[in-house]
């Protein structure tokens, strides 16, 4: 077989699923692990494919910083959704975080609890969403605001994380990996939300299912400190049976 031969099937391959694995390749075309890399990698330099841990797929693993008003209208009506769901897990007087996000601010737009809840986060949106409704005292995380998600991170709201605990986290992501976890595209963020997992009895991740095989610059945790994800009905199959493998309850928003 020709390198012309592979890479035809390669790429026939990434149509029909969207993503090739080299063990695989390796296996059904009878040359090594290293002659599937440099076939991913001429592939790549031809912009045909991003190469990945393992791999190589047809969109771009990697999310960009967007701001929140441009995340604020995507994919709205599965957010919607989501956040719907995510109100079941909330227990009365009970204490939550609510991290940044569009995804997990329609959480904030949802909640009127019918008796007294403590919402801490690190979020403007979701403090002033929050500020009018009767029974939610708010407990605001201070530090330097981020432009692009108008919440705050860094060494300020990180000390005072050392002094709480509460019931729920919910966390909103750029990027969900089975294997290297869950990840955002803000350094600084990606810092207080892994300060907010380890003062939380449960991590609840909010995200749609373009979050799924993408990730960010900064990595969050691994897949070992969530208990449950919160995503609609798009979300790979696969992805769904991995996380359960690991013992992540999933739960399909619709």
């Amino acid at each position: 077989m020709t390198i012309t031969d592979r890479h035809q099937i390669i790429i026939q391959k990434l149509q029909e699923k969207g993503r090739v694995d080299i063990q695989e390749l390796s296996e059904e075309l009878q040359v090594s692990g290293v002659t599937i890399r440099k076939d991913l990698k001429l592939l790549e330099e031809k912009n045909l494919l991003f190469r990945t841990k393992g791999g190589g797929s047809i969109n771009n693993p990697y999310a960009i910083e967007r701001t929140i008003n441009e995340k604020e209208f995507i994919n709205a009506d599965q957010k919607k959704k989501i956040a719907k769901a995510a109100l079941t897990l909330i227990r009365q007087n009970d204490s939550i975080i609510i991290g940044s996000g569009t995804t997990v601010f329609e959480l904030a737009h949802a909640l009127h609890p019918s008796k007294h809840i403590t919402v801490i986060t690190p979020a403007l949106r979701v403090a002033l969403e929050l500020c009018d409704r009767p029974n939610v005292d708010i407990l605001q995380i201070g530090g330097l605001i981020h432009h692009s998600s108008a919440s705050a991170a860094g060494a300020f709201g990180e000390r005072l994380l050392e002094e709480i605990s509460c019931g729920l986290l919910f966390l909103g992501v750029d990027g969900i990996e089975p294997e290297f976890g869950l990840t955002i595209t803000n350094l600084a963020e990606a810092s207080l939300d892994k300060k907010m997992i380890q003062v939380a009895q449960q991590v609840v991740v909010l995200a749609d299912s373009t979050k799924f095989g993408r990730r960010g610059i900064g990595r969050i945790c691994g897949l070992d400190q969530v208990d449950y994800i919160i995503t609609d009905s798009g979300a790979p199959a696969e992805s769904i049976r991995q996380l359960e493998e690991k013992g992540v309850k999933t739960i399909i928003a619709d």
